[in-house]
């Protein structure tokens, strides 16, 4: 990609963060958009389809960014979890003004979605018998979400203590399975 479409994709995705950051996605216009971005529409379509392509390439790069920045992804199993949703609650952190404003309102549960996913999808690389262990699957299912929902339902809570809250659930959890 040479330097002028470089640009322009940060200009279009900038100027759409900063817009879904005031409104919802179903109230952003590529005409608003393209006006905050100096771009013309037809610029604009010739990288997306529309606005809600580029919210979905959006989220799909926070997720990718959410799950690379946990350090040592690779080396966790069933038996270390808590260390690993402690990890992912602190790429949580490391995320979260962009996580607040690309999955709010209806994109709510897109992220942990996604998130579950590419979780699941890694340790099945490194053990595929867990890929059909109805077990393995819902403690992961149950670490990622929870997780989630926990950190996004208590950020009023010291972070210490809710990190160490959820990592202790999950250390709680694994001895079950």
């Amino acid at each position: 990609m040479d330097i002028r479409m470089e640009k322009t994709e940060k200009a279009i995705k900038n100027a759409f963060i900063e817009l879904r950051s005031k409104k919802p996605l179903e109230k952003i216009t590529v005409k608003e958009l393209c006006s905050l971005a100096c771009i013309n529409k037809s610029t604009f379509y010739s990288h997306y389809e529309d606005i809600y392509a580029l919210s979905e390439v959006l989220e799909t790069e926070t997720v990718a960014s959410v799950l690379n920045s946990i350090p040592h992804r690779q080396e966790y199993t069933i038996d270390n979890l808590g260390e690993l949703t402690r990890e992912l609650c602190l790429a949580f952190v490391s995320h979260i003004s962009l996580i607040n404003i690309l999955f709010s309102g209806k994109g709510q549960s897109y992220l942990p979605d996604k998130l579950e996913e590419g979780i699941k999808e890694m340790m099945f690389q490194k053990y595929p018998e867990y890929r059909n262990n109805p077990e393995k699957n819902i403690l992961l299912s149950y670490c990622v979400q929870g997780s989630y929902h926990a950190y996004i339902n208590n950020q009023d809570v010291d972070e210490k203590t809710l990190l160490q809250v959820i990592e202790n659930i999950v250390k709680v959890l694994q001895p079950l399975y």
